[in-house]
């Protein structure tokens, strides 16, 4: 007798389990979503919410949940897209059975984040579809269609950034300089696009300059500002070190810009990453009206790039630290606090080594003491400053004459300039005819360590001018302040801060204070 074979049909679906001849309506929602905040894409996204509402709503079969959406948000990620990862919660807890979308472009351009949700959301019987390439992902030919399409989309995402990169990298070429200007203080976007200068930011900007240029850490700065009520470029109230640094450091206020400071690494994730020269930079000059001009910019720089990490003497928010010395060990004086808890609290400074394991021997001194001293040896500067000045330019001035390390700096790089020559007339002529390798290498090593040895002298040289001249810079401040002082009859912050360098305490009590200008005064008899 020979074999029958009956079929029995499917009766329920084997992707939701429900019955096949079920009349039971679907959930469906809707995913819409813009990529930029541009105003062009508002009436986009708009359009796209109106859209799918209506035509979710106009099928029998179907039941309108919600529509989901993302504006101002790229599709290369789905991790800070708040309105996809909402609808794929509600999904998997069961609000929705079909998720319509415009497109594989609209709904994700990483194939892998693309693929990884569907597979899910397939797993918990829940369908997604996508109108434009016509795909139904519970389809068998659904996730192979979705993989190609999915992959397009990345490469044109791809595409796209590499486009936008370009356009950018032109706009810098042809310097063209875009700013965000919400958090950029001191300057207002121009009608041409261009930075124009917003004068009351502006004074804060100058002040912040001429702060540092008297002695003010950044921290000080900072603690300053946030003290006065003064808000911050981002419209904070409290203001941080780093802030301070940055405006500080900023070519911008000097009329220049720098474009490029960094770059988006992957297309996907859009991580940027600090440019260390991975890519180009193009530097704008005379790009706009400067707010500091060019010479005290330079003094800054040179100011900044002195302050060594971790040994920075103006760290502290008060005005003493860092600028007492003790002269048993050279270690810095401290803030110490007697009764803390009764009447007579207050605070002395001494020693941070008094009592370790060589005692030092230098007294404490209260911030009063402190305060007299520094008023009787600045009324002294002040006094004999025509002779103060005198000395230095017969004797100071001198050694931090320039123009013959500068000779020197011209000479080095013409001797740069010849070696690398030699060089590649070296590495030419190996390329031409046959030569003795051994003493080819010979030659080569010799031209490259004198080249080495030449650039080393030279960054030396360099960095000994940019020294003496913000030296110079410095002292003809100093002597250009004490010109226009009187005689003090108060102690005030700014003038301590402006004019010493910083005091020694020696063991026997004898105070002296050294001002920036060099200049040794011995300020009296400590009673500590």
């Amino acid at each position: 007798m020979g074999k029958s074979v009956i079929t029995i049909p499917a009766t329920i679906s084997k992707f939701t389990a429900a019955p096949l001849t079920s009349r039971k309506k679907r959930k469906v929602a809707a995913y819409a979503r813009v990529s930029t905040d541009h105003e062009e894409q508002q009436s986009s996204y708009e359009a796209q919410v109106d859209y799918y509402t209506q035509y979710i709503r106009e099928r029998d079969d179907w039941e309108f949940v919600a529509v989901y959406a993302d504006e101002g948000i790229t599709g290369c990620n789905t991790k800070k897209r708040d309105g996809f990862n909402s609808m794929v919660e509600d999904a998997l807890a069961g609000k929705i059975d079909l998720i319509v979308t415009k497109s594989v472009s609209r709904f994700a351009r990483n194939t892998v984040d693309s693929l990884t949700t569907i597979r899910k959301l397939k797993e918990h019987g829940i369908e997604v579809y996508f109108e434009k390439e016509g795909i139904w992902t519970f389809d068998s030919k659904g996730e192979l269609l979705l993989t190609i399409m999915s992959s397009l989309a990345q490469e044109e995402s791809r595409s796209i950034s590499e486009n936008c990169t370009w356009g950018q990298r032109k706009r810098f070429a042809d310097g063209k300089v875009t700013v965000p200007f919400k958090r950029f203080l001191g300057y207002d976007r121009g009608p041409d696009g261009n930075l124009v200068v917003n004068e009351e930011q502006a004074k804060i900007v100058r002040r912040i300059f001429g702060m540092f240029l008297t002695g003010m850490s950044p921290a000080m700065i900072a603690h300053t500002l946030t003290k006065e009520g003064i808000p911050t470029p981002g419209g904070k109230q409290n203001w941080y070190a780093s802030c301070i640094r940055s405006i500080l450091a900023n070519e911008k206020y000097k009329g220049d810009a720098l474009l490029q400071k960094v770059y988006t690494t992957d297309f996907l994730t859009k991580k940027k990453k600090k440019n260390n020269g991975e890519v180009p930079q193009y530097y704008v000059k005379d790009n706009h009206t400067a707010i500091i001009d060019e010479k005290t910019f330079a003094l800054v720089q040179t100011k900044l790039a002195g302050r060594t990490p971790g040994q920075n003497r103006l760290s502290s928010v008060s005005i003493f630290s860092s600028k007492i010395v003790c002269g048993d060990c050279g270690g810095w004086y401290g803030p110490k606090v007697w009764h803390s808890t009764d009447k007579y609290r207050r605070v002395i400074w001494q020693c941070n080594h008094k009592f370790d394991g060589n005692r030092c021997t230098t007294p404490s001194l209260t911030e009063d003491e402190i305060k007299r001293l520094f008023l009787q040896a600045a009324n002294i500067v002040i006094s004999e400053r025509e002779e103060l000045l005198s000395v230095y330019e017969s004797y100071m001035a001198p050694k931090l004459a320039t123009e013959a390390l500068e000779q020197e700096l011209a000479e080095l790089e013409a001797e740069i300039n010849i070696v690398s020559g030699l060089i590649d007339s070296c590495i030419q002529e190996n390329a031409r005819v046959a030569i003795d390798q051994a003493a080819y290498q010979q030659k080569i090593t010799a031209l490259e360590e004198r080249q080495s040895a030449a650039i080393a002298k030279k960054e030396k040289t360099a960095k000994e001018i940019a020294r003496r001249k913000a030296r110079r810079q410095e002292i003809e401040l100093h002597f250009q302040r004490l010109r226009e002082m009187d005689l003090l009859t108060e102690f005030r912050d700014e003038d301590w801060i402006s004019m010493v360098d910083h005091v020694t305490v020696h063991a026997k009590g004898d105070i002296w204070v050294t001002f920036r200008d060099g200049s040794e005064i011995k300020a009296g008899t400590s009673n500590g």
